[in-house]
């Protein structure tokens, strides 16, 4: 008889409407070192999941330098070297550009009327560890799924000036977000 009132009860709520709590999308990165000879060692891990300010991100990685580093998510879900317009082999290039639905082709932050893929930069102890959670307001785990997130070996200004992309430089760590 139990069983029956339980199915009873969830039929009742679908009936009148009644919300029921819905389950947050979840996803993970593993975090490997790139260089232009490939995809190296697993550094950590990246865990995604939305929530009511967006989509949040819990870094656990080591292995990097001391620091700030510039976090993105990137267009393609690849950590592959390839060639740059100059012929020279880089690291993780085969992820593509800053993840930008909208065009926008402007770096601007993670609130910021520019791509999408910029994300809150990164810090990293003095012990090349960071475990640290941000928040990407306009991300979902849904658009992150399939694509590239990627540390950078330096900070991020989230702006084109001085230097473009907020300056965060070379391709350090790469992960695909499953």
């Amino acid at each position: 008889m139990k069983p029956f009132l339980a199915a009873a009860a969830v039929a009742a709520s679908a009936l009148l409407g009644l919300a029921t709590p819905a389950l947050a999308e979840e996803a993970s990165a593993e975090m490997h070192s790139v260089s232009s000879e490939g995809i190296g060692e697993s550094l950590g891990t990246v865990q995604l999941s939305d929530g009511d300010g967006g989509l949040t991100l819990a870094v656990d990685v080591q292995g990097l330098t001391p620091g700030e580093h510039g976090f993105h998510l990137h267009q393609n879900g690849s950590c592959e070297p390839a060639a740059n317009a100059e012929g020279q082999t880089t690291a993780a290039l085969s992820a593509g550009g800053h993840y930008d639905p909208d065009e926008t082709g402007t770096h601007a932050g993670p609130e910021g009327d520019g791509h999408k893929g910029d994300l809150p930069a990164i810090e990293v102890g003095s012990d090349g560890m960071a475990m640290v959670e941000v928040t990407a307001p306009r991300l979902t785990v849904a658009e992150a799924r399939g694509k590239a997130l990627m540390i950078h070996a330096g900070g991020d200004n989230y702006s084109d000036e001085p230097a473009a992309l907020g300056g965060g430089g070379a391709r350090v760590a790469c992960g695909i977000v499953q």
